[in-house]
């Protein structure tokens, strides 16, 4: 690790207490070995002394195949609560054995968990966002445009609740499944070789974008070869289409898959420009 990076994050790790992983569904202690059957949320709490009352939601990339956790899951954990956020970092199943609807159910459970747990971990149940990286950011996308208001007679509490995001923040994400733009690995991993077609434009996201999508952030490269900005700039015109608030930010350099950037000194600006949409939005 560099020793700017290593600096960057034992920075952040300062404002945050002992992460606690717990389990997402009540039968997700069968594990098998198999970490990509196991489905878990890993709570960063802020320090009491600066923390607010706002949660996000975070989801790793790595194209339904595999989660990039660290960089974009346990860093981005530390730096939200370097500014007093609740952070969850969803580990959701992935692979050919876990294929939709399971991420997306699993993510809409890491939403309604956290809040049915509004309350006693004093968190605002309004201010629960989404965010994702990647394949992750098609997940986070899937759940703000596929939310529900809960399941009013289920057995369990939790799913009685909206799983619905109160925001989306979006990094590099992948979003169409119609396009040219698509990323093939990502599509073929979540839906299979031979999809039907109803079922892929159902997971086209900015096919699925109405009046009731949450306000959303976004953040791409222009370089990105893996997932084009297209994926993006598809998504926030659905946005500003339907008039519902929303901020691109397309950086001119700079690939795919970046996270943070803590050492790149243009990219690194992005999670400033984050902050400062909170502000915006009146979430602090």
């Amino acid at each position: 690790m560099r020793w700017s990076l290593f600096m960057h994050i034992l920075a952040f790790s300062a404002f945050s207490q002992v992460p606690v992983e717990m389990p997402l569904w009540p039968e997700s202690q069968d594990t098998k070995g198999d970490a990509s059957k196991v489905p878990t949320l890993t709570y960063y709490s802020p320090s009491g002394r600066m923390a607010t009352d706002v949660a996000v939601v975070v989801c790793p990339g790595g194209g339904y195949g595999h989660l990039a956790i660290e960089h974009e899951g346990h860093d981005v954990a530390k730096w939200f609560n370097s500014f007093g956020v609740h952070a969850f970092i969803l580990k959701y199943r992935y692979g050919r054995e876990n294929r939709h609807p399971i991420p997306m159910n699993d993510a809409k459970r890491a939403m309604a968990l956290v809040r049915y747990h509004a309350k006693e971990w004093a968190i605002n149940s309004n201010k629960i966002g989404i965010m994702g990286f990647s394949a992750g950011g098609h997940l986070a996308s899937t759940v703000g445009t596929h939310s529900d208001s809960g399941i009013a007679d289920a057995k369990d509490p939790i799913d009685r609740l909206s799983n619905r995001p109160d925001f989306m923040i979006l990094v590099y994400p992948v979003i169409s499944f119609t396009t040219e733009y698509t990323h093939a690995g990502s599509k073929r991993n979540l839906i299979g070789e031979n999809p039907d077609a109803e079922l892929v434009e159902s997971l086209s996201n900015e096919l699925q974008v109405d009046a009731d999508t949450p306000p959303t952030f976004l953040i791409h490269a222009s370089q990105d070869k893996a997932v084009p900005p297209q994926n993006s700039t598809l998504f926030y015109n659905a946005l500003v289409k339907d008039k519902v608030p929303a901020e691109l930010h397309i950086y001119e350099q700079g690939g795919h898959g970046f996270g943070l950037a803590p050492n790149d000194p243009f990219l690194s600006g992005w999670p400033e420009r984050l902050r400062t949409w909170f502000k915006q939005r009146g979430l602090f």
